[in-house]
């Protein structure tokens, strides 16, 4: 028999080998002696290594793409052409981008700052490594009016300098061909061509819509032109909105034609756009064709000869392929010519977008956060005055009331306080603009809208029709109002309306006294009436016309400043997780391609950012929020961005809508 536990000749351990017992022919084999809870230990801790690399894996990898994505201040050529390629959206603040969004692949629109493209500009028309400016429109969004003819001004001073500025896209849309007017030459694609549409449009209304599913929209107002709440109680425009939102969108238009036929005073620009399909007819149907014989392009052509041409200019980059230029592109370019800093500091502090309450991110103005910048510069011993940049259609009464006593703070610390009104500054953002020493706007600025309103909406009705109905108790005429189910009663909307009255009163008392005027004189031309930026100064609203550079001179002035001055932002910078975020899903190719091309391609984009106004809309009617100095007409004339979620809103309209909670 042979024993079990014998070891083999040919074992390595020899004879001192601890004897290992085999099982003998059919019996069973050993269990294992490793406990349960031992074998959950050990999967955990794989668990836990496996994580830890994982992690640690996508650290270096978002280190990687974080150094990868920070614009490099050194210069892929030494001398070139200035690439700017504007494929998204001009805005004076670009928002933090969403994560959510960004890692669920959901598409994130570039937005380029405005004054990253005006100083890249006004810095390369006296630097002799750019030899020409190339402007790539063509998949370009657009942008405000004011930050167009911005981008347009600094064009002509490349210009001036005798430097070629060229601009290329498939098609030019209005916001596109105000940029392209400022070329030196326009190249469109043979398949494309120019076709402008000029301001206007529809929204839609639903009482209707409302009234069919019973809702009833509670509407607190005052203001015969305040339109902003008209979707929820009418079926179309009313006349009055119709005059006031005609009126400013014609001075737009006039001083778009004005902008466009100064720069480019050859084109046959009236008659082309008065019948642009029979231009195309006569042209044999050709788009491109037609607007060649306008005179509204130069050259017809694809883009490598586009790209030739430019080589042509600022040299190849290979010999070999002669449709490769020279390039310089925005994003180096601002990063390795940063402004100078030289004499006093001026502080700006941008408000861009809704104002809302409490701290946000960039995108939206928070109040809390907004006012927090303004007292740091005016606690700041090297700030010697405060400009604020406003670019809002206003929001959030509270808000902009926040923002307005930081500012008096800060005059109470003897610093000069001077607005500079960019795209908008309505509603809310005439607010925050009070109590400034001087008020700046261009004539394409949309202000004014000196008015308040608030909104619950309440369903007994839309109940009743499904045979639920409300009732209930009461001790005060106050009990459980609003009663969203049970209908809205008369003294809780007799108190709403005395609420808003009061604001309102205190919004044209606060315009009468900055603005130095009488009330009687400032009653009617508030009603929540827009005016365009022209407009706005006969009216004494606005001081004197000019931008950021005529405002920050001012304020200099104002504080006795002698010698050199210079800017510094106050204003919440996108995080680094934001950067990381839009670098890899707003600027890579895939996305980039993903961009609409051709006026028809562009149209339907812009169709769907305008299809944002129904969200919009419907967040207006359902959110939470205090009493509103908000111009939702005016949203129209800025590019439609997705913005991060809002914060809840605080105050006596908000305190009653959080009980629907």
């Amino acid at each position: 028999m042979t024993d079990s536990t014998a070891t083999t000749p040919n074992d390595p351990a020899g004879p001192w080998a601890i004897p290992v017992r085999r099982p003998l022919p059919g019996e069973d084999k050993p269990r294992s002696t490793t406990s349960f809870p031992r074998k959950v230990w050990k999967l955990l801790v794989a668990i836990k290594d496996a994580l830890a690399l994982i992690f640690l894996l996508l650290f270096f990898v978002a280190l990687f793409g974080l150094l990868a994505g920070r614009p490099n201040a050194g210069l892929p050529v030494s001398e070139g052409a200035l690439l700017i390629e504007l494929d998204g959206i001009v805005t004076e603040q670009p928002t933090e981008t969403d994560p959510f969004a960004a890692l669920s692949g959901g598409p994130q629109l570039k937005e380029i700052r405005t004054r990253d493209v005006v100083h890249a500009l006004e810095t390369a028309a006296s630097d002799k490594r750019i030899t020409s400016v190339v402007l790539d429109l063509d998949r370009f969004l657009g942008g405000g009016q004011v930050s167009l003819a911005e981008i347009g001004g600094a064009i002509d001073k490349v210009r001036a300098k005798k430097k070629p500025v060229l601009a290329f896209a498939t098609a030019y849309t209005t916001d596109s061909y105000q940029i392209a007017a400022h070329a030196s030459e326009i190249w469109a694609d043979s398949i494309g061509g120019v076709a402008i549409a000029g301001p206007g449009g529809s929204r839609l209304y639903y009482k209707g819509l409302m009234d069919r599913l019973g809702i009833t929209a509670n509407i607190y107002r005052v203001g015969t032109f305040k339109s902003a709440v008209e979707p929820y109680l009418r079926s179309d425009q009313s006349p009055e909105a119709k005059e006031a939102n005609l009126a400013y969108a014609s001075v737009l238009w006039d001083n778009w034609l004005a902008d466009v036929k100064k720069a480019r005073p050859a084109a046959k620009l009236d008659a082309y756009i008065a019948d642009t399909v029979g231009a195309v007819r006569a042209a044999g149907n050709d788009l491109s064709k037609a607007s060649l014989d306008a005179g509204l392009v130069d050259r017809l052509g694809s883009r490598m000869a586009f790209s030739r041409r430019v080589a042509e200019i600022s040299g190849a980059t290979d010999e070999g392929k002669p449709w490769e230029f020279n390039a310089i592109p925005l994003e180096n370019w601002v990063a390795a010519n940063p402004p100078a800093e030289k004499g006093s500091a001026i502080a700006v502090v941008p408000v861009v977008g809704d104002i809302v309450d409490g701290e946000a991110p960039t995108g939206l103005a928070g109040g809390t956060t907004i006012a927090e910048h303004i007292l740091d510069a005016a606690t700041d011993s090297s700030v010697k005055a405060i400009v604020l940049r406003v670019d809002s259609p206003g929001g959030s009464v509270l808000a902009s009331e926040e923002i307005r006593q930081a500012l008096l703070a800060a005059k109470a610390r003897k610093l000069p306080v001077v607005v500079s009104m960019a795209n908008v500054a309505a509603s809310g953002g005439y607010w925050i603009s009070t109590p400034a020493d001087r008020i700046f706007a261009e004539p394409e600025t949309i202000t004014g809208s000196i008015g308040v309103f608030g909104i619950l909406p309440s369903f007994d009705r839309a109940l009743a029709k499904i045979g639920v109905n409300a009732d209930g108790i009461a001790t005060t005429p106050l009990s459980g109002q609003p009663d969203i189910f049970g209908g809205v009663n008369e003294e809780f909307n007799a108190l709403a309306q005395a609420s808003v009255e009061d604001v309102y009163t205190r919004f044209t008392g606060l315009v009468a006294k900055s603005r130095k005027q009488p009330l009687d004189k400032i009653l009617p031309i508030a009603e929540g009436r827009v005016w365009a930026g022209g407009t706005a100064r006969q009216l004494g609203l606005v001081d004197q016309f000019g931008g950021l550079p005529e405002a920050l001179a001012a304020a200099a002035k104002l504080a006795k400043v002698e010698g050199d001055f210079h800017a510094r932002y106050f204003e919440e910078e996108p995080s680094e997780l934001s950067r990381l975020l839009a670098n890899w899903s707003g600027a890579g190719e895939e996305e980039t391609a993903a961009l609409p091309r051709g006026w028809f391609g562009i149209a339907a984009m812009n169709r769907q950012l305008t299809e944002r106004r129904l969200v919009q809309d419907l967040a207006l009617l359902t959110r939470v929020g205090s009493v509103q100095a908000a111009c939702l007409d005016c949203r129209a004339y800025l590019p439609a961005i997705p913005r991060p979620g809002k914060r809840e809103a605080q105050g006596f309209l908000a305190t009653l809508a959080m009980l629907l909670k």
